[in-house]
């Protein structure tokens, strides 16, 4: 459930990890860890979904 949310807030922030902490209510250092800990994949202005595609 939280991997499908933190990608729907990146989408929506266009990868802006700062915006999308922000609208998650999270530290951008947290944010970053559990993106790391989910395998989602982020690139500037892009979002990726890791290794299932």
């Amino acid at each position: 459930m939280e991997r499908p949310l933190f990608i729907a807030a990146l989408a929506a922030t266009h990868g802006n990890q700062i915006k999308a902490a922000d609208l998650l209510g999270l530290n951008r250092n947290t944010l970053r860890k559990r993106i790391r800990d989910l395998d989602i994949e982020v690139m500037r202005g892009l979002i990726g979904h890791g290794s299932d595609g």
